[in-house]
């Protein structure tokens, strides 16, 4: 039985996944920040008898980290697959953003991540042999308007991930980042709810475009978005498949926008598919 380490798993992709890989018949090690929210997690792996371990971690934590990978490693010998799925977003201009708010946006989607592999590819390098899967976005390879915080800490995911792997498969282990689009999940509601108001000096020049660029990503959810099941089913494929790709976008939207950027070394037509939701 191979044992996987989420975070992230108390509500939306993580909290699928969990259910998505016990029921294929992994060992998981469902980790979150609070604690509060597992109940639902539980009942549902008490009730289908699943193998899921609920911990405490926080990404942003270097002793929360070190504490869950250590004691895992002392009882159960190994960790096989990592899924760094712990992740926050954030909306709003670059001007109204303050530098802690960028700050806590790379600590959590950046920092989170370094620090949740820096912690398991000794083991893994010893036992030549593992999986690293980190939730990246389709922010994470093209820039978003109004998203800069959040596309910044992404793109630093990728580049991490992305210089990594040919290292790491030399020790037998294997690294993938996987790229959704839209994922109708708490995600999305909760990052508007953390954004920041416009400040009356910024509000005429801002507002129309924060409100069109907002708009668009509506309809765009609405009528394209994911289910975060879909999403932890492919994770599954990606930990289950032999030769691992390094990227895996989740839905033709996604392969079409991560496409558009890699095939265009201008980066011009990113930016006018950028534009087209402002106006």
């Amino acid at each position: 039985m191979k044992t996987v380490l989420m975070t992230g798993t108390s509500s939306g992709i993580g909290y699928e996944a969990a259910l998505v890989f016990a029921r294929a018949g992994y060992q998981v090690v469902a980790t979150m920040r609070n604690l509060d929210k597992k109940h639902t997690l539980q009942e549902i792996a008490i009730q289908e008898k699943l193998n899921i371990n609920i911990k405490q971690l926080d990404v942003t934590n270097e002793q929360s980290v070190q504490t869950v990978v250590n004691d895992l490693l002392q009882n159960n010998g190994r960790i096989d697959i990592l899924i760094n799925n712990a992740g926050a977003g954030f909306l709003g201009a670059l001007e109204q953003t303050t530098l802690s708010q960028i700050q806590d946006m790379m600590d959590v989607n950046f920092f989170g991540t370094c620090r949740l592999v820096k912690a398991v590819l000794p083991s893994m390098r010893k036992g030549k042999s593992g999986r690293i899967i980190s939730i990246s976005s389709v922010g994470g390879v093209s820039g978003h308007p109004f998203n800069d915080a959040y596309c910044a800490a992404k793109f630093a995911v990728e580049g991490l991930m992305e210089s990594l792997a040919p290292v790491a498969k030399r020790f037998g282990v294997q690294i993938s980042l996987v790229e959704p689009g839209p994922v109708n999940s708490d995600f999305v509601s909760s990052t508007l709810h953390k954004s920041p108001e416009l400040s009356a000096e910024l509000e005429s020049d801002y507002r129309a475009m924060l409100d069109r660029y907002s708009l668009a990503v509506k309809n765009a959810f609405a009528q394209l978005g994911q289910t975060p099941t879909e999403i932890a089913n492919i994770l599954l494929e990606v930990a289950s498949a032999e030769k691992p790709q390094l990227r895996y976008q989740t839905s033709e939207l996604s392969h079409k926008m991560v496409g558009l950027k890699l095939v265009d070394p201008t980066g011009n037509k990113t930016i006018e598919l950028s534009e087209g939701r402002l106006q």
